[in-house]
């Protein structure tokens, strides 16, 4: 067995049976080692699509996938979606291929600093030194990734670690991950807040969105008539008919403060107080009101669960039942296009357990209100912020839930990043929707050019946001990658559009014609 075999085989032995991958030559060997039939590969033709699907895949997972890069490059062509996976504390494990130690002291075309690339976006980094010491490298690896919150692992793998014998090395045991316990000075003190009366906004955030968290959360809510609340972005929510709901807080800073005004308290779990997305002129970075009170209730690597059954217990309210979302069935819209019409059509259309992948920027920022009484399903968003993250993303969550229907909510701008990903979800035959809102601009960029006080953009200005000379032609697109694909005009031709594709197996994609 040689190093690459050792540490294919360890991985799969510690829980890492995936890896999406972009192989140069110096990770033939490894190439080789995925021959493992306990090991699947997917090949994806862009490194921003391998890390994006690693990140959607430990989303619905809650375990990590493996990547596979082809050096510095190729690293740093994946950093973008490492970066989204990092904010939304999703565990990955990024082998990055390097050249053999005696050939770096030549300095070949392709040797970078792969550490210095690694480290910015990586909780931990390791260059393995040895085929003998290989095993133990991957199982570290997958124990830092496998941990609460979810971190990012990158282990560096020489071309002469990969093809020498590895021989029998030892491994760390495999440990279960494991959450701590939250401090109960802690959450007696926030047992008082909410005993007080005075508005309180509980803020949600990463694992307590969803799950046991999310109903204990709504126990409290219910016992206490505090309000659930979450970010704008989420990693992921459960939500839609028969689930606790949680108010979004707006994106735009003056629809976030007019909303979190009237709150004396705010308690946070798993996330942090409400931070404006961008600094604007004359506007504040800290959305709460002045005056408001900011409590954690559970950091970032305590067990949200635990807290509000503790918390339960103090307010003696353990037996109280939340309030659920009903079922709101939405009519079937008619007639144009516009953000209303095309919630309207989303909710109508959308399957019991979808999931819903957002980079809508502009056209769905009304979405979600829309969609809270539709039929169960988990909705995922960008927690980074860097664009090109929901078509990878969604293929990694339609591999890890292959049984049920993904819907990609993009616009054009940003689909052009990772665009790829459709010739992935072929090859596989993901049961994806991708839908494209055409617009033929970065208009969410138009309206931050106002938001920052920059005035009315002139022409030399509009023409680097604007994408319509040449107009993109997405069912050509699609079709060359090997995804069916239609455009529609109207909303009645969208939800048509919508329920046939979710009726029909394998990727689809719809272009949302917004001219």
């Amino acid at each position: 067995m040689n190093g690459a075999q050792s540490l294919v085989a360890t991985l799969v032995d510690q829980g890492v049976d995936i890896c999406f991958a972009n192989p140069g030559t110096s990770e033939m060997h490894f190439l080789a080692a995925l021959e493992n039939p306990k090991m699947r590969s997917v090949l994806c033709l862009f490194e921003g699509v391998a890390t994006g699907a690693a990140d959607g895949w430990y989303r619905m997972k809650d375990t990590p996938a493996s990547t596979l890069l082809h050096l510095g490059p190729g690293l740093a062509n994946g950093l973008a979606n490492i970066h989204n996976a990092r904010r939304a504390s999703s565990g990955m494990v990024n082998i990055i291929g390097e050249h053999s130690a005696a050939h770096l002291k030549y300095d070949p075309p392709l040797m970078s600093d792969i550490e210095g690339l690694a480290r910015p976006l990586s909780h931990w980094v390791r260059r393995a030194e040895s085929s003998s010491t290989i095993a133990w490298d991957a199982a570290t690896a997958v124990a830092k990734a496998s941990g609460h919150p979810g971190q990012i692992a990158t282990l560096i793998l020489p071309g002469d670690t990969s093809w020498q014998q590895a021989g029998t090395s030892a491994i760390p045991p495999r440990a279960a991950a494991t959450r701590k316990a939250p401090d109960a000075a802690r959450i007696e003190h926030v047992a008082r807040v909410l005993r007080s009366g005075e508005r309180t906004l509980i803020i949600l955030g990463n694992k307590a969105t969803r799950g046991v968290a999310l109903e204990r959360a709504g126990k409290v809510a219910a016992a206490t008539g505090a309000r659930l609340g979450s970010q704008f972005f989420s990693a992921r929510i459960e939500r839609g008919a028969g689930r606790v709901p949680i108010e979004r807080i707006p994106y735009a800073v003056p629809l976030a403060q007019a909303f979190l005004k009237d709150f004396r308290h705010i308690v946070t779990v798993e996330t942090s107080e409400p931070v404006a997305f961008f600094a604007y002129p004359d506007r504040p970075s800290l959305l709460k009101a002045e005056g408001t009170l900011v409590h954690p209730l559970v950091e970032a690597d305590e067990d949200s669960a635990l807290a509000f059954e503790m918390l339960l217990d103090m307010l003696g309210a353990s037996a109280t039942r939340p309030t659920l979302q009903p079922r709101v069935e939405t009519p079937v819209p008619s007639g144009a296009l516009n953000p209303l019409s095309i919630a309207h059509a989303l909710a109508a259309a959308l399957p019991e357990n979808a999931i819903v992948v957002d980079e809508s920027l502009t056209t769905g920022r009304e979405t979600m209100g829309h969609t809270m009484g539709a039929a169960p399903h988990d909705l995922i968003n960008n927690m980074g912020g860097s664009i090109g993250y929901a078509t990878p993303v969604a293929t990694g969550v339609a591999l890890a839930c292959p049984d049920r229907r993904v819907f990609c909510m993009v616009g054009d701008g940003s689909a052009m990043y990772t665009i790829q990903s459709l010739w992935t979800q072929a090859r596989e035959g993901l049961n994806i929707t991708t839908v494209i809102f055409a617009n033929n601009s970065y208009a969410i960029l138009k309206a931050e050019y106002a938001n920052m006080g920059a005035g009315a953009p002139g022409e030399r200005a509009l023409s680097m946001i604007d994408i319509d000379r040449p107009r993109i032609d997405w069912l050509a697109m699609a079709q060359s990658m090997g995804v069916p694909a239609v455009a529609v005009e109207t909303a009645e031709d969208f939800y048509r559009a919508l329920a046939d594709s979710a009726r029909e197996p394998g990727p689809r994609l719809i272009e949302v014609r917004l001219y």
